[in-house]
């Protein structure tokens, strides 16, 4: 018999003082977390994407649609078309585009996703397998601040089993995804022949082992991250690896996932454009990374920059943004150097 999901009093305590929206989609996770935020009072609203892929796709929409009705939410949907080239990387920019535009129209403070302990113990498997550090196979935390936000994943200590129990007792509707049968996506192969039956036999031990390594991890790589905008300066460290984990982190907050070889250029050259999206570049204490871009800048600007070490490749952000060099150079002597 499988235990009815139980949220965090902490996590409930912070949600009962924020504005909250739930990135929903139909199926069995994001509907349960749907019923278990209904159980604890918890004000949030819904936001779905349809990526018009799948048949039942306009159905997932409008149960959406007809819940929100019923329990007084707010549905903001989002109708997307993408190629089947790189679908997946393409359609997670996309969906996060969506939320974070709706939590700065909407005010909302925190953004609600419905992975759980299943996926925690499948993205460890992964980064396992291709030969990770602690760091990246511990991989999604429950609370992460982004700049206008905060991210919470309040079932990532609670099994799928624990999940599809609670909605069975409950007589709740939900969807099928069966894309996420086929075993030749890596992630669904080890997903149905290691994580699932893992969890089954141990999900108490793996979620207290998550909880030790996350506190470990915490040990390993303290915040000495500073960021204006989307504009971060890190902490040089003297041992690359703890360089790239931080800038690993600070590029998937910008939404952008690296490869092994990316991550080698990245050291290699200490100066480079990842992804034709994002610089990276390093100085002898610090590292700044922000989105790429050109512009035109003043000579005055230029100048400041270069009086405070800015690499030239971060610059044209900062004039985008206006960023000014001084307010940088504050940052980078009194919290970095």
């Amino acid at each position: 018999m499988q235990p009815l999901p139980s949220l965090h009093e902490s996590t409930l305590e912070a949600l009962k003082n924020s504005t909250n929206l739930l990135a929903f989609s139909g199926g069995g996770d994001s509907t349960a977390l749907f019923f278990l935020l209904l159980e604890h009072n918890i004000a949030f609203d819904i936001a779905i994407v349809n990526y018009h892929t799948r048949a039942q796709s306009n159905e997932e929409v409008a149960y959406a649609r007809t819940l929100a009705k019923k329990y007084h939410k707010h549905c903001f949907v989002y109708d997307c078309h993408l190629s089947l080239a790189n679908f997946e990387h393409h359609a997670r920019k996309e969906r996060y585009s969506f939320f974070e535009k709706l939590i700065h129209e909407h005010h909302y403070t925190t953004l609600l996703s419905a992975h759980h302990l299943n996926d925690k113990l499948e993205w460890f498997l992964m980064q396992l397998s291709r030969g990770a550090g602690l760091v990246e196979m511990i991989g999604m935390s429950e609370r992460e601040q982004r700049e206008d936000y905060v991210m919470v994943r309040p079932l990532l200590h609670i099994s799928k089993a624990s999940l599809q129990h609670f909605l069975q007792m409950r007589n709740i509707t939900y969807f099928h995804d069966e894309s996420n049968d086929k075993t030749y996506y890596a992630r669904n192969h080890i997903r149905a022949h290691y994580a699932n039956a893992f969890i089954d036999e141990f999900a108490l031990g793996v979620s207290k082992s998550f909880e030790y390594l996350q506190n470990d991890a915490l040990r390993l790589l303290p915040l000495q991250i500073v960021r204006i905008k989307n504009l971060f300066i890190i902490t040089r460290h003297n041992d690359d690896l703890f360089n790239i984990r931080h800038i690993d982190k600070v590029l998937k907050q910008l939404g952008t996932l690296v490869s092994q070889a990316q991550r080698d250029e990245i050291l290699r050259t200490k100066e480079c454009v990842v992804g034709g999206v994002i610089s990276v570049c390093f100085t002898d204490k610090s590292i700044f990374i922000a989105p790429y871009c050109h512009t035109v800048m003043t000579k005055a600007f230029k100048e400041a920059c270069r009086n405070a070490r800015i690499p030239s490749k971060i610059r044209p952000y900062m004039y985008q943004e206006s960023i000014a060099p001084c307010e940088v150079l504050l940052l980078h002597s009194d919290h970095i150097l």
